[in-house]
């Protein structure tokens, strides 16, 4: 096939792309490097494996010919709160050109949504069909609502025009490439780690999270866009943790001297996040396979050895 992966030069996106091209298939990959990095694509391209297409999904899409699959993975995910505007117009006018862009080629969409949709859930763990719990005008809420959109919009597609659409509900997911700076849990422990420095927990770090190492989520992708089902399918590992265990594992892991430090809770976050997968094992036949510590091991040998320096 010939498929298009926006954001295929941001974490999950280049891991998926690879996945894509070790499969046979060819890879275009659309990205505006706004948070991707051409450091991670370069050997596919160096192979020949992928196109590169440097450009914005709020943009018109310079994509030239047939497509038999779209993933729209395009989002300015760990940077919303510095980019809400940007966050809001990819959710809409992104995911609308992108849509458009798979409707005239005939190809499956495969819009990459969040378990933020959940917001901060009056329901555990959470299943497809709770509708969340969510503020439109809170601090997250240029990410969430965006999401939200997105699938309401993908929704309507289906609906109004027959576009074969799949909604991916991905729930936090972590390993090698995820930049050091983005501001998420995993990369910011594991180098603040490394280089023996403090590590900062927000509230008493009682808060929850459930963490899919990366292979596991790129499984589940595939075999979402081949499963003939267009509802939202939670996709994530329901192995939950708090987030000060997930610090002191990492410093144990790193055989680190980093201390903990304490401040105050982040508005407007999540107390606890588990997904319910029972839809994605029945309907996929999928489940993770990479536990929490294995894929921590694999995750700090990557910053320890193959990531620059911030």
């Amino acid at each position: 096939m010939r498929v298009l992966v926006t954001g295929g030069a941001g974490f999950l996106g280049s891991h998926l792309a690879d996945r894509l091209a070790a499969d046979g298939h060819t890879v275009v990959c659309l990205d505006n490097l706004s948070t991707g990095r051409r450091r991670n694509i370069e050997h596919l391209l160096a192979s020949g494996r992928l196109e590169f297409v440097e450009a914005d999904v709020v943009e018109p899409l310079p994509v030239a010919g047939p497509l038999d699959l779209v993933y729209h993975l395009a989002s300015p995910v760990a940077r919303h709160a510095e980019q809400p505007i940007a966050t809001l117009r990819t959710g809409a006018e992104g995911t609308r050109r992108v849509l458009d862009l798979a409707h005239a080629c005939g190809a499956v969409f495969v819009l990459a949504s969040t378990s933020e949709v959940y917001g901060d859930p009056m329901v555990h763990p959470q299943v497809e069909t709770y509708a969340g719990h969510t503020s439109p005008v809170g601090p997250r809420s240029s990410y969430n609502e965006a999401k939200r959109f997105g699938e309401a919009l993908a929704a309507a597609y289906r609906r109004e025009r027959g576009t074969r659409v799949r909604i991916a509900r991905i729930f936090n997911t972590y390993g090698p490439r995820m930049r050091p700076d983005d501001g998420r849990v995993v990369p910011t422990f594991i180098t603040r780690a490394l280089a023996g420095q403090p590590i900062r927990i927000f509230g008493t770090g009682g808060q929850t999270r459930s963490f899919c190492y990366v292979s596991d989520m790129v499984e589940a992708l595939v075999r979402l866009a081949g499963a003939d089902y267009d509802g939202p399918v939670n996709l994530g590992n329901p192995d939950e943790m708090t987030v000060l265990d997930l610090a002191r594992q990492i410093i144990a892991l790193v055989g680190s001297s980093s201390r903990l430090e304490f401040g105050p809770m982040s508005e407007d976050d999540p107390a606890r996040r588990r997904p319910d997968i029972t839809l994605a094992r029945r309907l996929l036949g999928w489940a993770p396979r990479i536990g929490r510590q294995e894929g921590l091991r694999r995750t700090i040998e990557y910053y320890r050895h193959d990531e620059p320096p911030v």
